[in-house]
C-alpha cells in the first residue's frame, strides 16, 4: 500500500554457526507442498512465516495454516520456536501506537478495532463478525456493518478536527460469513483541487477481498477546511467534480 509503517521485528533464530536451528529428534517433518521433507523445508517455512507476518501481523494461526498447507498445531509450534507472539498480542502491540492519534471522530465510534494509523496517509482496522451482525437464515453479515467499518476508517485517517463522507463509490465483492475476520486498510490516494482527500478502503477476509470503496471526505474543521465547510452541501455530481466519472451521477471512479 506504500505506507511507512515499520515492520515487526521478527527474525529467525539461528544455530551456533548461523544455520537454522536444529530440529528436535522425533519431531514430525512436514514441509511445504512440492518440497522435500526434513529440516530444510521446516526452515524454509519458518523463514517464510516471519516474512508473511512482517507484511501482515494480523493473520490468525488458522489463516497461516491454510496458507502454508500445514496444521494449526504446526503453525503454533513454529511461532513458539521463533518467539513470535499470538495474533492478539501482535495486534495489541501495534494498536498501542495509535491511541490518541484519531482526530476526526472519537476512537470508540470507529467500527472495528483500529490497529494502525498514520494521519493523512493510511490506517488499518479489524472487525470480528458475530451472529448479531448477520441474517439468521443465511448467516451472511449485513452489508451495513462492512460499510460502517470502511467509512469510519476513511474518516479516521483524515488529519482534521471534523469531517464527513461526501461521496462514496462502493462495491461488495464477496459475501461475508459469520465468524470471518475483516481487515480493512485505508490509504489517502490524493487531494482534489478543493483540498478534499480521496480515500481508498479495501477489506479482506483472509486472502480474499470482500469490499472495496473510494470515499471523498469533506473536511469541516482543521487542516484542509475550506469555504465549502461553511456553505451548503453540494449535490453528488458537484461534489465529485475533479474526482468523479464525469457522468453526472456523482460517483468516484474505482
Amino acid at each position: 500500500m506504500g505506507n511507512t509503517r515499520p515492520p515487526l521485528n521478527l527474525t529467525v533464530p539461528s544455530g551456533p554457526s548461523g544455520s537454522p536451528p536444529e530440529t528436535p529428534a522425533g519431531s514430525p517433518r512436514r514441509g511445504l507442498p512440492g518440497s522435500a521433507g526434513g529440516r530444510d523445508s521446516r526452515a524454509t517455512r519458518q523463514a517464510r512465516l516471519v516474512q508473511v507476518l512482517q507484511e501482515n501481523p494480523f493473520l490468525t494461526d488458522e489463516e497461516l495454516a491454510e496458507r502454508f498447507h500445514v496444521s494449526v498445531a504446526t503453525i503454533r509450534l513454529d511461532r513458539m520456536r521463533l518467539g513470535i507472539p499470538a495474533v492478539r498480542e501482535r495486534v495489541r502491540a501495534v494498536a498501542e501506537r495509535v491511541h490518541g492519534r484519531v482526530r476526526a471522530l472519537p476512537l470508540q465510534e470507529i467500527v472495528g478495532e483500529l490497529v494502525d494509523l498514520e494521519l493523512g496517509k493510511f490506517g488499518i482496522s479489524i472487525l470480528e463478525t458475530t451472529p448479531e451482525m448477520a441474517f439468521a437464515r443465511t448467516r451472511l453479515v449485513r452489508s451495513q456493518y462492512i460499510l460502517a467499518q470502511a467509512d469510519s476508517l476513511a474518516l479516521a485517517v483524515v488529519d482534521a478536527e471534523l469531517a464527513c463522507i461526501s461521496v462514496a463509490n462502493i462495491k461488495y465483492k464477496k459475501p461475508v460469513q459469520v465468524g470471518q475476520r475483516l481487515v480493512a486498510r485505508a490509504v489517502v490516494l490524493r487531494h482534489r483541487r478543493d483540498g478534499e482527500p480521496v480515500v481508498l478502503v479495501q477489506t479482506r477476509a483472509g486472502d480474499e477481498t470482500v469490499f472495496r470503496g473510494k470515499f471523498v471526505v469533506q473536511v469541516l474543521a482543521g487542516p484542509g477546511a475550506g469555504p465549502r465547510a461553511a456553505g451548503p452541501r453540494k449535490s453528488g455530481a458537484e461534489a465529485a467534480g475533479g474526482a468523479g466519472s464525469g457522468d453526472g451521477r456523482g460517483e468516484v471512479e474505482p
